[in-house]
């Protein structure tokens, strides 16, 4: 982990996204905390990172996320050299929803 991100006001942030109680809460913190792209951006990588764990070819997730080759590349060292945090939250988001398994990130909470 990056000691670097371990400040005062990163800790807040999180403290407050943990205070959200549900999908529109998500949405009304993060359209305000966000510009479009940087959720767009964010939810894409995520996508991404599903994608990978189903063994998809970069071309295949290129074509249907319209990642760059780039930005599969750098999930695709998160997912390989990261702090496995990605796995930890899709094996999560099976476990809530079990018969979601195909598509992990269309959980429906």
């Amino acid at each position: 982990m990056n000691e670097k991100l371990h400040t005062k006001v990163v800790d807040q942030l999180f403290d407050a996204v943990l205070t959200l109680e549900n999908r529109e809460e998500c949405y009304l913190f993060f359209e305000d905390l966000c510009t479009m792209n940087e959720l767009m951006s964010l939810s894409q990588r995520f996508a991404v990172a599903a994608m990978l764990k189903e063994k998809k070819t970069y071309m295949e997730i290129a074509g249907e996320t319209g990642a760059s080759t780039a930005t599969i590349s750098r999930v695709n060292r998160s997912l390989s050299y990261g702090n496995d945090s990605y796995d930890m939250v899709l094996q999560r988001m099976k476990h809530k929803n079990p018969d979601n398994d195909s598509d992990a990130c269309n959980s429906t909470t």
